[in-house]
């Protein structure tokens, strides 16, 4: 080893350092800006009215149509847009900004370390299935494995703090023990197993070239920075307005709230609960009015866990980040985890 080589290694260790701080820094402001505050003056809504606003939902036995594909993705994106945009921020940045070498030795892995990292990592974000998807997508493309950005994908929505709290006031502590159970199951077991069924292609690049120089550490920071916004933009925005207008228009015919319950119900609200869209804790009022009209609490406990883990929208946002038999693997166990849910949910509930 060279004289300069310790001094090298400082320096590099002093940078790294700099830049997690300055992405910790950008994440924290935009973060307390679009989600922190908010939600925190939310609660005390919740605490006080037993409810969080009304359903996102429009009103059933209306049949597919253009009229109700753009007015539930008007509703939607009015929802989610600033939360969507900063997730496309932070995407992109964890792609140019982190160090590959950092990520890749705290959540590359194929171990449960590294799963539980990024579980936990998900916490502060308290972000939507789709917002939470370009983030999840940037740390795949810096060599973090599978089960760490899945469980970072999904457990922003199905741990959000926020959203288990509203949920003890508005709906019951039942309701929030049961997501909080499946919602761990999901975040740290599924993504476990999921990293495992992936394989030999846990990463996009060889095991071997973690530790190399990426061509997005190449160049000028605002060149590289522009070069990746821009791709995650023509990647995520076309797929993800299209899915939100195809959902938003059938919304009446995939929630046919004449269902009841039944164990049929709670397999048909499994199923659609985990295709469709929703903005972050949406779910609660949507459980609120389906009980309201009838809907039995097995369904209604089906949609508790599957309308906020994935969606047709978030699946297709990150289809190029990950193998396609773990997003099959997920689907799946989205749905069975949903079915449990309405099973006990029709049980206890």
């Amino acid at each position: 080893m060279s004289p300069a080589s310790p001094n090298i290694h400082r320096q590099n260790h002093r940078k790294t350092i700099w830049l997690v701080v300055l992405f910790i820094l950008i994440a924290a402001i935009g973060l307390s800006y679009v989600k922190w505050w908010p939600y925190y003056q939310k609660a005390f809504k919740a605490a006080a009215e037993h409810s969080i606003g009304s359903s996102i939902l429009g009103a059933g036995g209306s049949a597919p149509s253009w009229h109700s594909a753009v007015s539930y993705a008007e509703t939607y994106f009015k929802s989610v847009w600033k939360a969507a945009v900063l997730g496309i921020l932070l995407g992109s940045l964890v792609q140019v900004l982190l160090p590959v070498q950092w990520l890749y030795k705290l959540l590359g892995k194929t171990t449960f370390k590294s799963t539980l990292i990024g579980g936990v990592a998900s916490l502060p974000g308290m972000m939507c299935t789709c917002c939470a998807a370009p983030i999840a997508s940037g740390l795949r493309k810096r060599n973090v494995s599978v089960g760490a950005a899945l469980a970072f994908w999904l457990g922003n929505p199905l741990l959000n703090p926020a959203t288990l709290i509203f949920m003890a006031f508005v709906l019951s502590w039942k309701f929030t023990l049961l997501r909080i159970v499946l919602g761990l199951a999901l975040t740290f077991g599924v993504s476990y197993f999921a990293n495992r069924f992936a394989g030999s292609s846990d990463v996009p690049e060889p095991l071997e070239e973690a530790t190399a120089v990426k061509e997005t550490d190449r160049g000028p920071f605002l060149v590289r920075w522009a070069k990746s916004l821009g791709l995650m933009i023509l990647s995520v925005v076309p797929a993800y307005l299209i899915a939100v207008l195809l959902l938003g228009a059938f919304q009446s015919t995939l929630f046919p709230v004449w269902v009841g319950g039944g164990i049929a119900a709670i397999i048909l609200f499994a199923v659609v609960g985990t295709l469709f869209v929703i903005p972050t804790a949406a779910e609660i009022p949507i459980i609120q009015s389906f009980l309201s009209l009838g809907v039995g609490s097995g369904p209604a406990a089906a949609l508790l866990v599957t309308l906020p883990a994935v969606s047709l929208p978030s699946m297709l946002i990150v289809a190029k980040s990950f193998p396609r038999k773990v997003l099959l693997f997920v689907f799946g166990a989205v749905i069975v985890t949903g079915l449990i849910s309405g099973l006990l949910g029709a049980w206890l509930l």
